[in-house]
């Protein structure tokens, strides 16, 4: 089953973080993951949620998403994405609450 990093962030520090920005694809490529989405402004429809950016990374399987949340060099350039933006992220797995029911349900 596929996983998925879905990332909101607010830049504090644009200079700083593009080293973050400029590294992290070679680091997605290692894992087998890939943009959905890069940086992107969302129109916000429905809520109080008040995203700033989005990023959506996808992965083939949730355990290449474990490994590239896991790498340490990756954590290396979480760090300075944590010190240069105010950032939320989430992961989650490709599938349906469905899959889940039991037969028959």
């Amino acid at each position: 089953m596929k996983g998925y990093l879905i990332l909101d962030f607010t830049i504090i520090n644009l200079p700083e973080f593009m080293e973050y920005v400029e590294k992290i694809p070679a680091y997605l490529d290692k894992h087998s993951g890939r943009y959905l989405v890069e940086g992107v402004t969302p129109e916000i429809l429905e809520g109080d949620w008040e995203p700033k950016t989005i990023v959506v990374l996808e992965f083939e399987t949730q355990e290449y998403a474990n490994g590239f949340l896991s790498d340490p060099e990756v954590k290396q350039l979480f760090t300075i994405r944590h010190k240069n933006t105010k950032s939320n992220l989430i992961k989650v797995s490709g599938g349906s609450w469905r899959d889940e029911l039991p037969p028959n349900a």
